[in-house]
């Protein structure tokens, strides 16, 4: 087949079904016979992942206009060398923001930040427990699903398109067996927990040093000992940012990414009711919707299941392109997430309340007034 031709289509079937972010897997060979070892990325602190789900421009100035050097497809990985303001702004955009690399530049909102960091892998589940959570701390890592045929409409397609499926650098997932492959390497089953209720019930196998264990120091609650009616969230919807408030005090800012037109983000005064570490997002349809795991650090605040999350699947923070959820970088999704009420240790990892004030943190959705 043309790669041209091919690669077009990833890029409009990924646009159809909003799968870039979708990262599960497509070979059903037995885990313990067969398994594909990581993938060997570039060096470097910082790395820069096509996070679209179909072709990125590589070009020789931080400049829209400027000579092409390159096209790359999904989930090409770059050193991230520095980020640099464009030479020519873009009318289109507010965010005019490029990213350095050894063979020109690429257009911020186009690369997930990634780190390469393997992991000295865990050899047995802990005592008294039924698994572990995890975080995904390398660019990308395929897996294989162990009970076909697939159950998530996102899954599906992607197996009848014959494209690659993996998990994305900071998604979470839990993991409740560790076995050796044929390689000799820890390989580990890896699901969405379903006594949580997350997920359809695919269950996978994939290369143990991709993940690292969460520990509950790096759980723990952020201001803990404030009283939680002085814990306040403001978003504005004018503005695309996030401020955390102890009382009068800001103490903490970021950029985001809410929802536009027909998923709008709703203004109004609410509280959180629910609050997990990772779950599986998915609504509307195969014309219009979107199929998601493993979304990490959700504080849910509107009923119909709008929440503050971790996104892996763009970089576009400071614009308006959700479906009415609130896109943060996964670092500070995770802030916001230890530092909200009430608190959620590992073995919880979900909670919900039906008491929405009841120790809930304040989320005040506006647009900016002048």
């Amino acid at each position: 087949m043309d790669k041209k031709k091919n690669s077009n289509e990833i890029l409009s079937r990924r646009n159809f079904l909003k799968l870039s972010s979708l990262g599960m897997g497509v070979l059903t060979l037995q885990p313990l016979k067969r398994h594909l070892p990581l993938a060997e990325f570039p060096d470097g602190e910082l790395l820069g992942r096509n996070c679209t789900g179909g072709i990125v421009t590589v070009r020789t100035k931080p400049d829209i206009n400027s000579p092409v050097v390159k096209e790359v497809y999904e989930d090409t990985v770059f050193p991230w060398l520095r980020e640099v303001s464009a030479t020519s702004p873009d009318l289109n955009h507010f965010i005019q923001r490029w990213v350095e690399t050894p063979e020109g530049y690429v257009y911020s909102p186009t690369l997930q930040p990634v780190q390469n960091h393997p992991n000295q892998v865990v050899q047995y589940i802990p005592d008294g427990k039924a698994g572990f959570w995890v975080e995904v701390t390398v660019p990308y890592v395929d897996i294989y699903i162990e009970n076909p045929p697939a159950r998530s409409p996102g899954l599906k397609a992607l197996i009848e398109n014959g494209l690659p499926t993996r998990l994305y650098f900071s998604q979470i997932m839990w993991i409740d067996q560790v076995k050796t492959g044929n390689s000799g390497k820890i390989v580990y089953h890896v699901n969405e927990n379903e006594k949580h209720g997350y997920g359809y019930g695919d269950v996978f196998w994939a290369e143990g040093e991709a993940f690292r264990p969460l520990t509950e120091e790096e759980v723990a609650p952020i201001s803990p000992n404030l009283d939680p009616a002085e814990k306040t969230i403001k978003i504005n919807l004018t503005d695309q940012t996030l401020s955390c408030y102890e009382g009068e005090r800001e103490v903490y800012f970021c950029r985001v990414s809410t929802g536009g037109g027909s998923f709008a983000t709703p203004i109004g005064d609410f509280a959180t009711w629910r609050k997990s570490f990772t779950i599986h997002m998915a609504a509307g349809t195969v014309d219009a919707g979107y199929d998601t795991p493993g979304v990490s650090w959700s504080n849910f605040f509107v009923g119909t299941g709008v929440a503050i999350h971790s996104t892996f699947w763009h970089n576009q923070f400071g614009e308006k392109r959700s479906h009415g959820c609130v896109n943060c970088r996964p670092a500070d999704a995770k802030w916001i997430f230890c530092w909200t009420t009430p608190y959620v240790s590992l073995d919880e990892s979900d909670i919900q309340w039906t008491d929405w004030q009841k120790g809930s943190t304040r989320v005040i959705v506006e647009e900016r007034l002048y």
